[in-house]
């Protein structure tokens, strides 16, 4: 579809639905903007607008004509589809694209996209840095900070853009095709949106829609749900790439005690070490394997990957160390918003810990995360929509050393009355942080602005 002329509602006034709007305006298309939280007037919606233009705004209700008007909608990802707005618009006639389609029809080059429950931004920074050290033209979008439309009129041919991408994301894509696409693991997440794992998994699983032989998927082999989904791709569809972190694979990455190593054919190389690496977990050479055959497969070689894995940190948010205060060292996991992702960092923590989780219910059951405690959690400290729930279900699994705060800045003052000198405080909450937070970025970065003023 040419975009030039076209009236085109996007739906939502977030960052990614502001971004899309800014980029339809650059194409000589006619955005109009829309949103359905009537709490939020027309003059915060644009203010929030950086261009020099200014839109048809609509808050709470749109009218028939202008829907009988529109050549398109662009939906933002945290916008469900069942709703019945948006059935309207299908009813219609009317195509209905994600950012994420949109942003990858106005782009150009070659695509590497990362899904999955965990680790998507610590993969997704990693094969961005180890694409920068080795392209010229490198954009690594989505919720690790930057929107794919804010970039994409900015693509040239030869260009590489490392995209994170989410469920809500692809439930909307149509022509999208990554070159490398990888799905990391698959645990439960957004039942609250998806309804069932089964959804969930179909729309997670959506990312090879358009992908012919001559792309690649990697896979994780430790995921029942992914290696069954492997096995059973046609040979219309991508070449596999599998990662283990328990099997020795005869082809793919796996871990072999402390060696990353990489099988092709007749081929071996032993990638690294983990000694040699700056992350920590199994969880992140999980993620290191899927960011190197990632790489390898879009033309980079060995040494310079080597070389960038070799130098990489952490990113913010994610089992961030913070500091150390009085010998108790406080670390940053406000990334962990769902159980999967929460259980990693407690595994990772190699000191007694004093846990602060909570925050806003997505439907997830909290049981499997208190059992993996294993009596390394000495305080679970909870705050928010879901303390209660996690309390309920702490003590169905036998631990009772709950502590209920009333807000992010108490459980950290809480977290420090009870510390002793080697132990941890963990933020690492198993919830989404809606409700108390705008996002986990700012969730995180309250709680280090916390500890400093400790």
């Amino acid at each position: 579809m040419k975009l030039e002329d076209k009236k085109i509602l996007v739906f939502g006034s977030g960052k990614s639905g502001v971004g899309a709007a800014d980029a339809l305006i650059k194409v000589g298309a006619e955005p109009i903007i829309y949103e359905g939280n009537t709490q939020i007037s027309p003059q915060e919606v644009l203010d929030r607008i950086k261009g020099d233009y200014n839109p048809d705004i609509y808050v709470g209700a749109l009218p028939q004509e202008v829907m009988d008007s529109l050549d398109l909608v662009v939906m933002s990802p945290g916008v469900p589809l069942d709703i019945d707005l948006v059935k309207q618009f299908y009813a219609k006639g009317i195509p209905v694209w994600g950012e994420l389609e949109l942003a990858y029809r106005m782009g150009k080059g070659k695509v590497l996209a990362i899904t999955g429950t965990n680790g998507k931004t610590t993969t997704t920074a990693l094969v961005g840095q180890i694409m920068r050290d080795y392209e010229d033209s490198v954009f690594v979008v989505g919720n690790i900070g930057t929107p794919y439309t804010g970039v994409s009129l900015f693509m040239k041919e030869d260009s590489v853009t490392v995209a994170e991408v989410s469920s809500f994301q692809l439930e909307t894509i149509d022509e999208f095709h990554p070159r490398v696409s990888a799905i990391l693991n698959i645990t439960e997440d957004h039942l609250n949106r998806h309804h069932t794992m089964e959804e969930y998994i179909r729309v997670k699983e959506l990312i090879i829609k358009n992908q012919t032989p001559q792309d690649v998927c990697v896979l994780n082999y430790e995921d029942e749900v992914l290696r069954r989904f492997g096995e059973s791709i046609p040979e219309s569809g991508p070449k596999v790439i599998w990662f283990s972190s328990l099997h020795d694979l005869e082809e793919g990455i796996c871990l072999r005690g402390k060696e990353i190593t990489y099988r092709e054919g007749n081929q071996e190389y032993i990638v690294a070490t983990t000694d040699q690496l700056k992350l920590l977990g199994r969880h992140n050479y999980e993620n290191v394997m899927a960011a190197v055959a990632m790489a390898y497969n879009a033309g980079v070689p060995m040494e310079s990957i080597h070389e960038s894995i070799c130098k990489f940190t952490a990113v913010e948010h994610r089992i961030e160390y913070v500091t150390e205060q009085n010998g108790v060292a406080y670390y940053n996991d406000s990334k962990g918003t769902n159980t999967d992702a929460a259980i990693k960092a407690i595994q990772a923590m190699n000191r007694p810990t004093l846990l602060i989780g909570g925050g806003y219910d997505k439907e997830a059951d909290y049981h499997p995360w208190i059992q993996e405690f294993n009596g390394k959690v000495r305080y679970l400290v909870l705050i928010g929509q879901t303390r209660e729930k996690i309390q309920a279900a702490a003590e169905e699994c036998g631990f009772t050393d709950t502590i209920l705060a009333d807000n992010l800045e108490e459980a950290v003052k809480i977290c420090a009355e009870k510390a002793k000198p080697g132990d941890a405080v963990l933020l690492s909450p198993a919830c989404a942080s809606w409700g108390q937070f705008d996002n986990y970025e700012q969730r995180g970065d309250m709680f280090k602005e916390y500890v400093h003023n400790l």
